[in-house]
């Protein structure tokens, strides 16, 4: 015998229901669903759709794009598709429905954020900074900065290094990164430097036997609270009105990297990425930086005074 589908103030009644009494989901989530589909409900009405029969994934898409234009972003049309999907897979397990049309339905994708990076004057006052006080702490931290700067090494990777990973003449380091996957990258002289005025106090704070290059005051692997707390603490020294943290500085170098080389493909095999197109994001900041150039140096860019 054929189920018949209620109407839709019936069916989301008591939808709403089944989340509230045996979900148990919390009075905001259910809320937030009765919100999301009380505007579908009444979109369909003012399209003459007043029936699950009638409903399929062009009808979803359709909503979609309506919700598009009215300038709802990604995350909003997600979680409007989120309660669709939800609410139609209780009408197929109810069988009202014979399929779920919003399964197939994805909002767009969020734009990706482009990297936060540091100016390179901001880099160079980072990396140069009158030491907080002449200490073996002092000269682990320059070192850090440098050698993230260098290198363009994710927080992770700093931390897992020993003092085995560099090669004999410290013109390299063997990088272990996502994935357990290694590679090597160079050192430039000024981090080359700084690691090696490390290395001669290292033994001021190492416990013995300890292999890791950058240890904290009890002698063991530094730990990602004290370098956070520590690229704070220069940061300030060095008066950047930013954080300073290893991700930021991993994006400038990449970026700094790709504004003179323009090499691509060197750049993600320095950073260690398995795409060529999330290294690709770099090209979007460098893009913006010559926009800015542009605007402000092209006779044709400037409006003329009145």
């Amino acid at each position: 015998m054929k189920v018949v589908a209620p109407g839709f103030a019936e069916a989301l009644s008591r939808f709403l229901d089944h989340l509230r009494f045996e979900r148990r989901l919390s009075p905001a989530t259910v809320a937030g669903r009765r919100r999301d589909l009380t505007s579908f409900i009444e979109w369909s009405e003012s399209v003459r759709i007043g029936a699950f029969d009638r409903i399929d994934s062009q009808t979803i898409r359709s909503y979609a794009g309506r919700l598009r234009r009215d300038g709802r972003d990604p995350a909003t049309l997600e979680r409007h598709l989120s309660s669709l999907r939800s609410w139609f897979g209780f009408a197929l397990d109810s069988g009202w429905i014979r399929h779920n049309p919003a399964i197939e339905v994805r909002a767009p994708k969020k734009p990706r954020p482009l990297p936060k990076t540091l100016s390179r004057e901001q880099a160079q006052r980072a990396v140069e900074a009158p030491a907080m006080e002449d200490s073996v702490e002092a000269r682990r931290d320059r070192a850090i900065l440098e050698l993230l700067y260098s290198s363009g090494l994710r927080r992770a990777e700093l931390l897992n290094l020993s003092c085995n990973d560099f090669a004999a003449d410290g013109h390299e380091v063997r990088v272990t990164g996502k994935g357990s996957k290694q590679r090597v990258v160079p050192i430039g002289t000024l981090a080359r430097e700084a690691i090696a005025e490390w290395m001669r106090v290292r033994a001021n704070l190492a416990a013995p036997g300890e292999a890791a290059l950058f240890v904290g005051n009890n002698g063991a692997r530094l730990s990602a609270s004290t370098l956070a707390h520590r690229l704070h603490l220069w940061a300030r020294r060095s008066g950047l009105e930013t954080r300073l943290h290893p991700h930021r500085l991993r994006h400038s170098f990449a970026t700094h990297l790709l504004e003179e080389s323009s090499d691509l493909r060197a750049v993600q095999e320095l950073l260690g990425h398995a795409r060529l197109t999330t290294t690709q994001i770099y090209t979007h900041v460098d893009f913006q930086r010559l926009a800015g150039v542009y605007d402000s140096a092209h006779p044709r860019a400037k409006r003329k005074s009145t």
